[in-house]
C-alpha cells in the first residue's frame, strides 16, 4: 500500500510540474516576442501600439460578439477576438493569461440582408480595435492607460498607429465591470479556451 501511495504522489507530483513547466514554457514564448521581452504591442515606456502581426491567419480566433441594433433586425456591429496560440496554450493549462497576453478586438460595421437562412448580418468595413495586454507585474503605474491587470487601449480604423484612449478607468473598463470575477475578460464566450 505505502509503494502504490508513493507511486501514485510522485505521478501527480510529476504531473504537476509538467502543467506548470508547459504554462512557464507558453509564457516564455510570448514574453521573448517584444523588444524588451515583454509584448509584441507594447514599447519599453508603456505605450499601446496594434501589433504589426496577420492576426487573422496567424492567432486563434477566441470567438466573436453580434452586438443588435437599436431598431429593426439585424446587428449594428460584430467583434472578433484573437490572441496567440501560446496564450491559448496557457490558459487552458493555468486557467489565466500569462504575462504578455495580446487580446485584439476587431470592430466590424454589418451589412444585413435576407438570406435563404433567414436574416442574417456579415462583417463588412473594419471600424476599429480594442487591444488589451496582460501584464502581471504592474510594471507601468503612472501610466494612465494601465491597471486591474492589463493594459487597455483602442485604435479607430483611420489611425492604426495612435490610440485614441486616455484612461482605461473611463475609456475601457465601465464595459468589463461584469467580467471582474473572471480577470475582466469575458472568458465565457470564448469555448475555445475550454478545450475540447
Amino acid at each position: 500500500m505505502i509503494g502504490r501511495f508513493n507511486t501514485l504522489t510522485v505521478a501527480a507530483v510529476g504531473a504537476l510540474v509538467l502543467s506548470a513547466s508547459a504554462y512557464g514554457l507558453a509564457a516564455d514564448k510570448m514574453m521573448a516576442a517584444g523588444t524588451d521581452g515583454f509584448s509584441i504591442a507594447v514599447d519599453d515606456n508603456g505605450k499601446i501600439s496594434l501589433p504589426d502581426v496577420d492576426y487573422r491567419k496567424d492567432w486563434v480566433a477566441l470567438g466573436s460578439w453580434a452586438v443588435a441594433a437599436d431598431e429593426g433586425e439585424g446587428s449594428a456591429g460584430i467583434h472578433a477576438v484573437y490572441t496567440q496560440l501560446e496564450a491559448v496554450e496557457a490558459f487552458r493549462k493555468a486557467g489565466a493569461f500569462p504575462d504578455g497576453t495580446v487580446l485584439i478586438k476587431e470592430l466590424f460595421s454589418t451589412e444585413t440582408e435576407d438570406m435563404t437562412t433567414g436574416t442574417v448580418s456579415r462583417a463588412a468595413d473594419t471600424s476599429g480595435w480594442f487591444v488589451m495586454v496582460k501584464d502581471t507585474v504592474d510594471r507601468f503605474p503612472a501610466n494612465a492607460l494601465w491597471g486591474n491587470g492589463w493594459g487597455w487601449a483602442y485604435f479607430d480604423a483611420g489611425n492604426r498607429l495612435e490610440t485614441t484612449s486616455t484612461d482605461y478607468r473611463t475609456d475601457c473598463k465601465g464595459c468589463h465591470v461584469p467580467a471582474q470575477n473572471t480577470d475582466w475578460v469575458y472568458t465565457q464566450a470564448y469555448p475555445v479556451l475550454k478545450g475540447k
